[in-house]
């Protein structure tokens, strides 16, 4: 195989690779703020809900957690699993990182002083507007760096798709390399990986410095 052959092949497992990154954050981040808040709920069976299912989900590794998506509905249930393995993967990324994300947004929005809450209230604000125009944009500036963290180690655990045998960049350089027996396509992996990582981590500071607004 020549070297722009390789390229090429593995150039199209990049983009199944970002394909997977940018469905899990569409996914995950809206849902972990859903779990956030179910977090603080007054009920206390959701919050032991929520709870254990992040528990579950950060006690757990990931490689696992793609397994049992992808072969519990046949083991449990029966069901074929004959095209369930792309959602399977999704499914399992979006729950993964939605359970890390949530955290982040507890943390975010309980460092918010209780007094804004009060004062929020003697202006009249509904305890809804008062979330979404006084305490979540405060939230989100303070909780970029973590996010920006949770975002990077996510283009790098899309690597865990091969466990599917899912034909990502990385399921790709270990085939490619075990036909050809070149340690190559883990460098040219390597180099795929790390621009990516490049671009989020510029995009990302750059939102950050868009939200620093005091300076």
């Amino acid at each position: 195989m020549t070297l722009s052959t390789m390229l090429s092949t593995m150039a199209a497992g990049m983009g199944r690779t970002c394909g997977v990154f940018i469905l899990t954050l569409i996914g995950s981040l809206p849902l972990g703020m859903i779990v956030a808040l179910l977090r603080k709920s007054r009920f206390a069976l959701v919050r032991i809900i929520i709870r254990a299912y992040i528990s579950v989900i950060r006690g757990t590794p990931l490689m696992l957690q793609l397994l049992v998506w992808y072969f519990g509905p046949y083991y449990l249930f029966g069901w074929s699993i004959r095209g369930w393995r792309f959602p399977a993967l999704i499914l399992g990324f979006i729950l993964n990182y939605a359970a890390y994300f949530a955290e982040i947004y507890r943390g975010g929005i309980e460092s918010i002083p209780v007094g804004q809450h009060e004062a929020a209230e003697v202006l009249g604000y509904t305890k809804a507007q008062t979330f979404m125009r006084i305490i979540l944009p405060q939230v989100i500036k303070r909780i970029m760096p973590s996010v920006t963290n949770e975002v990077i180690t996510l283009v790098k655990d899309t690597s865990l798709a091969f466990t599917l045998a899912y034909q990502e960049v990385f399921s790709l350089a270990k085939q490619i390399s075990a036909s050809q027996t070149s340690f190559m396509p883990f460098v040219i992996a390597g180099v795929f990986y790390f621009v990516a990582n490049y671009i989020v981590a510029f995009a990302m500071e750059r939102i950050e410095k868009a939200l620093d607004y005091y300076k």
